[in-house]
């Protein structure tokens, strides 16, 4: 176990951001080391076997978002008074705070799903970049989430009438292929009829655009991802096989002769993360084009330069300063 747990810690000193226990799950069946028959068994080694008795750090996977704790408060280490000092010196730069509408005058407004969390960890930081709310596959089964996401598409597309795209990154996989080309629409659809407690209506995802951008067979042969020489599913059946209950449908059909039995998982991004940042930044600029983070560094500016023309205007900065020197001064007495 401990020979087991040093390969991991080598693999996590190159992937460079923490990976769920599932994801290294994928992770190791990307190098053909097991098969998806075995997660349950090596999920249960990695959380039991390593990290429960100290041979893996207990935080060295990344923690489920749902299973986080809310109400966490840690006390201040500063005095109510030092306290006070830092937020007014946060209040003469709260230009750098302020959320402007950055999608005012765009022509897209864009949302994106993946199937994985560790995913959703490494595109994280390529959304914020671009003010794009992303969510894993996992919670699209909440209603309350695909409503949010829906209420988000009905705004831009009724008040400002903007185009309004989904993208999604999932498995090489039937499923995979079958969540965009079936479900995720559907999943939308099912909300028409839906209320808001304040008397906003559903949303009808007709003119919404849905757009599948990994993993696709170029982008995984471009990059030499490992494919996966079985059609496993989680509950060990093979969709290769014709004992199959989905084996005959055209979905998977469809695959096999495009494809063959094999398949790469989404994951498989974990162990070429510029690659996979770099596929987020393109199809997101596909849509906003490459001056799109440009116009959005405007916006800031802007709310910046609005709030220094203000404190200059009113002489508030010097007032500000006033009462962060006599908090300074009496800290010292």
């Amino acid at each position: 176990m401990r020979e087991f747990a040093d390969q991991l810690k080598e693999l996590d000193a190159q992937i460079g951001f923490k990976v769920s226990a599932r994801g290294w799950c994928y992770i190791l069946e990307g190098y053909n080391l097991i098969t998806k028959a075995q997660f349950n068994l090596v999920e249960t080694l990695i959380n039991d076997g390593c990290r429960r008795n100290g041979t893996l750090p207990i935080d060295f996977v990344a923690r489920e978002e749902a299973r986080k704790f809310s109400g966490i408060e840690e006390p201040d280490e500063e005095s109510p008074v030092m306290y006070m000092r830092d937020i007014l010196n946060e209040v003469l730069n709260a230009g750098d705070y302020y959320t402007p509408d950055w999608w005012d005058g765009e022509q897209y407004y864009i949302q994106m799903v993946v199937e994985k969390i560790d995913l959703k960890t490494l595109f994280g930081p390529v959304c914020r970049k671009f003010h794009i709310p992303i969510a894993t596959g996992r919670g699209w089964s909440s209603m309350l989430q695909r409503a949010e996401f829906a209420r988000r598409f009905k705004t831009a597309e009724e008040k400002k009438g903007q185009k309004c795209v989904l993208l999604y990154c999932g498995d090489h996989d039937p499923d995979g292929h079958r969540i965009v080309d079936e479900f995720l629409r559907k999943n939308l659809e099912d909300l028409i009829d839906i209320e808001w407690a304040d008397g906003t209506a559903g949303y009808n995802p007709d003119r919404l655009d849905i757009k599948r951008f990994g993993l696709n067979y170029d982008f995984i042969t471009a990059n030499k991802l490992t494919w996966i020489e079985n059609l496993i599913t989680a509950r060990g059946k093979d969709l290769a096989s014709p004992s199959h209950k989905n084996h005959f449908l055209p979905y998977v059909q469809d695959y096999l002769e495009k494809y063959g039995p094999r398949k790469c998982e989404a994951n498989a991004l974990v162990v070429k993360p510029d690659q996979g940042k770099e596929l987020c930044r393109e199809t997101i600029e596909s849509y906003l084009g490459e001056g799109a983070r440009k116009r959005f560094q405007r916006k800031r500016k802007e709310v910046v330069r609005i709030v220094a023309e203000f404190r200059e205007r009113t002489g508030l900065d010097e007032a500000i300063q006033k009462a962060v020197d006599l908090i300074e001064e009496e800290g010292k007495n």
